[in-house]
């Protein structure tokens, strides 16, 4: 009966309301999250600490991080790493610009899409790399997405605030590496991390 439907049709919408808000929250929690980490970056608050040697240690804690939303799109990664790689670094900052690397491909790549990442070491510079086959970025906009709360002109329904990829750059060069960005529209991106062994 129609009477009967009715509290079936309340706890429908409260659910949907309470998961409207439980998605808010989390987001609003992403994104004081994300100026707090750029506040103390900028202002010197938290110092990078190169303490660690141990970088597939580092590398493997990432992808155990990001392995859900890869998941959640049914996307699948290919890894290249050697058995051992030894570069002096903070493993929680460096660990928070390798997630923001692999979290932009998980985001720009399209549902059932695969992501190559590798790692190699030579006598000057680790270089860890993403190549994903996703949205790609424009011509020009190549330094630009690298910008505090920049999104690219062909960002539509990707979510984000334009701080990840800032973020990833600024503890790079912090710990003395660089990144580096190749990228054709439509055919995807290639993030290119150097960092040195010491």
């Amino acid at each position: 009966t129609e009477a009967g439907d009715e509290p079936d049709k309340l706890a429908k919408e409260r659910q949907q309301y309470l998961s409207a808000l439980e998605e808010s929250e989390k987001k609003l929690h992403f994104l004081v999250d994300s100026f707090v980490k750029m506040a103390r970056l900028e202002q010197h608050i938290i110092q990078i600490r190169k303490d660690e040697m141990d970088l597939l240690k580092t590398v493997q804690n990432v992808f155990g991080q990001i392995q859900n939303r890869a998941e959640e799109k049914g996307i699948r990664f290919q890894i290249r790493m050697p058995e051992r790689a030894v570069c002096v670094h903070d493993p929680n900052w460096l660990g928070e610009a390798l997630f923001n690397i692999l979290d932009n491909a998980v985001k720009y790549s399209a549902p059932g899409g695969s992501i190559e990442v590798t790692l190699q070491q030579n006598e000057m510079f680790t270089k860890f790399q993403v190549r994903d086959h996703g949205l790609g970025i424009e011509a020009g906009e190549e330094n630009q997405i690298f910008q505090r709360f920049y999104r690219g002109r062909r960002v539509t329904v990707q979510e984000g605030f334009g701080i990840g990829l800032y973020l990833a750059r600024e503890i790079i060069t912090r710990q003395g590496g660089f990144i580096r960005v190749a990228s054709e529209v439509g055919s995807g991106s290639t993030f290119s991390v150097f960092l040195p062994h010491s």
